[in-house]
């Protein structure tokens, strides 16, 4: 594993666990140059190509997907096992799907349901750009729409 801070190969592990629910191993590892890190090992069953709506394909990302959703969670009081979960459940599902080929709408749609009951800032953040709202009243219009703010 290559160090991310000095980007020699010369790691050794000094830690292996399996994550809280099972699906990956948490490793903690340390470099020659002092520095430790973690890395995560997990199951990947077939390769996911995410269809954009301009119809151009590419690799599904779960990095992508991760930093999009910190995003939207940024300065929110969720933890980050609770972020990390929500994140492999929608990997999970999307390869549960049994296609190849998803397209990046139902990607938004499965995230956007998620936050929605996870943290609604977090959800009309998230929306805010997925949804593309180009001036101040496409967001009211949506807020208004939803009803996640008025059961609290």
């Amino acid at each position: 594993m290559i160090c991310p801070i000095c980007k020699k190969g010369e790691t050794s592990v000094v830690d292996s666990r399996p994550t809280e629910d099972g699906t990956a191993i948490r490793r903690r590892r340390l470099c020659i140059c002092g520095q430790r890190f973690t890395t995560f090992e997990r199951v990947q069953f077939r390769e996911l190509v995410v269809v954009k709506k301009n119809g151009r394909k590419s690799a599904f990302d779960r990095e992508k997907l991760s930093k999009s959703i910190y995003i939207s969670l940024k300065k929110r009081p969720i933890d980050t096992d609770t972020v990390e979960k929500f994140i492999t459940n929608i990997s999970r599902s999307l390869e549960e799907l049994g296609q190849s080929e998803i397209n990046s709408s139902t990607i938004g749609t499965m995230v956007m349901d998620g936050l929605k009951d996870l943290d609604p800032v977090a959800y009309v953040r998230f929306a805010s750009v997925y949804r593309n709202f180009r001036e101040e009243k496409d967001f009211v219009q949506f807020v208004d729409k939803i009803d996640v703010f008025k059961k609290r």
